[in-house]
């Protein structure tokens, strides 16, 4: 099947074909790193899912994309573990299910290679961690119809005050008033997408926010009482480093397609999207596809490669070259039980 990266067409949305259709116009518009759904709060993951992250390439993303197409853990990254000397994981890292899960992984992923010295297991990154391969992020949150705002402001100021990402953008498909500017912290910007004919209007242009120092998180809202959270200036930069690292191992495309002869991914505001025939809409598996459909028709699921679409659309690299020196696996990773 023929898929483009420019391929829209229009769209009947709802909040989550919103989310994907938008995430779509923006890989495709620019050349950066799209994702969606990531924590974005620093003590606690649980306060704050942000809807759309856009990563925007630093001058050494080439140096990054050649190094995994995957996350890399963050327990790695925090580490002493460097690209030089071989070193004992478990004094890098301590003893424990979770550093040993992050060894697994990293050696998994190609990032680490192996050594073996008197029966201890020693590491080394493959090559130098490019501190700077990130530029700006900018966090976005998708609101199609401002008519019932909900928790809009508090999410809004929750990002603002925290300053994980260098700008927050609220975007909608509504027609924004002045009334619905002053219901927002002044820091953010505004843009209206239309998924018919996939644009974007720019409302208001949003403040750089102060991502080089401390932040607030919010923890609590009572009437009359917050309770914040001080973040300090090196937990952010690690929490910057690791949403871009989120962002680049995730992407956007983490929706799966149904095994049911309706979906057609061909149509719909862009390629390989979820979309159900049946309905005339994007659809999500979990809540709308199954056999009490009306419209199901058992199939096995539309032969899309997401990621090879994805590798086509965008900066990120699929299943870069393997770097390591040595015949590092997991089948050397031995670890003491």
């Amino acid at each position: 099947m023929a898929l483009w990266c420019n391929e829209f067409l229009p769209a009947s949305v709802g909040e989550y074909a919103f989310e994907l259709a938008l995430c779509a116009h923006l890989e495709s518009a620019d050349d950066v790193i799209v994702s969606r759904q990531l924590g974005g709060a620093v003590v606690d993951a649980d306060r704050r899912v942000l809807d759309v992250v856009i990563v925007e390439p630093g001058r050494t993303f080439d140096d990054r994309a050649r190094l995994s197409e995957a996350t890399i853990p963050r327990r790695i990254l925090e580490s002493p573990i460097g690209a030089g000397t071989f070193r004992d994981w478990r004094r890098a890292l301590g003893d424990g299910i979770a550093a040993e899960k992050a060894i697994e992984r990293a050696i998994n992923i190609g990032v680490l290679e192996v050594d073996h010295d008197r029966g201890r297991e020693l590491v080394r990154l493959v090559d130098r961690y490019p501190k700077d391969w990130f530029d700006r992020i900018i966090a976005i949150e998708n609101k199609p119809y401002l008519d019932e705002p909900g928790a809009l402001y508090e999410q809004l100021q929750f990002d603002v005050s925290l300053g994980l990402a260098d700008s927050v953008v609220l975007v909608t498909e509504s027609y924004v008033t002045r009334a619905h500017r002053n219901r927002f912290p002044d820091e953010i910007g505004i843009w209206r997408f239309d998924p018919e004919e996939v644009s974007i209007e720019v409302i208001t242009e949003a403040s750089e926010l102060a991502t080089d120092g401390p932040g607030i998180e919010i923890a609590n809202r009572q009437t009359g009482r917050t309770e914040i959270d001080i973040v300090d200036t090196t937990s952010k930069q690690h929490a910057r480093r690791h949403l871009a690292e989120r962002a680049y191992g995730k992407g956007w495309r983490t929706y799966r397609l149904p095994p049911c002869g309706q979906v057609d991914p061909d149509r719909g505001p862009f390629p390989g999207g979820p979309y159900c025939s049946h309905f005339d809409r994007l659809i999500r598996q979990e809540r709308d596809c199954g056999p009490r459909c009306p419209g199901f028709e058992p199939a096995a699921p539309p032969p899309v490669d997401l990621a090879g679409l994805r590798a086509r659309c965008s900066p990120w690299i699929r299943n870069p070259p393997d770097r390591r020196s040595h015949q590092s696996s997991l089948e050397r990773f031995t670890s003491s039980q």
